[in-house]
């Protein structure tokens, strides 16, 4: 029955990480754990991961707040993709250009390219069905993933020609095009963040068990049902993350996204 069902979920989800001050607590202290290791290790990152905790714990409890209300609404979910996306595309953007300006509007390039059309053919074919509960998570996750695979990227690629600012010279004295010596120098660099979805790919089930997966399980899914949605989003990512790679790749090629300036020639 739904209601025992409903029930069982709840109970599985107690199960896994119970909900009380006792998990407060340990994430707190695993918190401060990671501020101290990051910032007395000489990381130079304590500040910033006590940062980022922070701001989860404020923008989660936010999401909480408003996320039942959102989902009751297509407009509002369609807003709410809208603003995942703009945060990702000013948080990858900048990554990829930290300099003052308005360079870090190029990420919105690779990350819709590689989101939009996933999302599309999911929308399109009925696969996914038009409404906020089921869109708001596929789409975060497919721009989470957009989002990683861009800063990686963008700033692997742009270090590169800054590291090999003479091979790029040496590649356009031999009659290399602007584009074909950045991209010569580059793209191998920024090829590797693809490192982390494909090493995930690869050790599903073995290593991990990811969070759609758990989550479908403590749902009342199936494994079969759990495998086939998770393997959908593991596939789906490694398609959305190597368009964005492409992508940023082209923009740093094409010299609109560069280590200088925003809009700056890099070679």
């Amino acid at each position: 029955m739904p209601g025992r069902s409903g029930t069982s979920s709840l109970a599985a989800a107690g199960q896994l990480l119970p909900v009380t001050p006792g998990l407060g607590v340990v994430t707190a202290v695993l918190l401060l754990a990671g501020v101290a290791v990051a910032g007395w290790g000489r990381l130079g990152q304590g500040h910033a991961v006590l940062r980022a905790g922070l701001r989860a714990v404020v923008q989660l409890a936010a999401v909480a707040l408003v996320i039942t209300w959102v989902v009751g609404s297509r407009w509002w979910s369609a807003l709410f993709v809208l603003l995942m996306f703009t945060v990702a595309v000013r948080t990858a953007g900048r990554r990829m250009v930290p300099a003052p300006g308005r360079g870090w509007l190029w990420a919105a390039a690779p990350i819709g390219a590689g989101v939009l059309p996933v999302l599309l053919l999911l929308l399109g074919s009925g696969l996914l069905p038009f409404e906020g509960l089921s869109v708001i998570p596929v789409a975060g996750i497919l721009i989470g993933g957009a989002l990683t695979a861009t800063s990686l990227s963008g700033r692997r690629a742009l270090d590169e020609l800054r590291q090999r600012h003479g091979e790029v010279e040496a590649a356009l004295a031999l009659g290399f095009e602007d584009r074909d010596a950045r991209m010569e120098i580059c793209r191998t660099a920024a090829a590797t963040s693809l490192v982390p979805a494909l090493d995930q790919t690869r050790t599903v089930g073995l290593v991990t068990l990811p969070g759609a997966f758990v989550g479908m399980l403590l749902g009342g899914a199936s494994p079969v049902q759990a495998g086939a949605v998770q393997l959908f989003v593991l596939v789906g990512l490694l398609a959305v993350e190597s368009v964005a790679v492409v992508v940023v790749l082209e923009l740093v090629g094409r010299g609109l996204v560069s280590a200088g300036r925003p809009g700056d020639v890099i070679g």
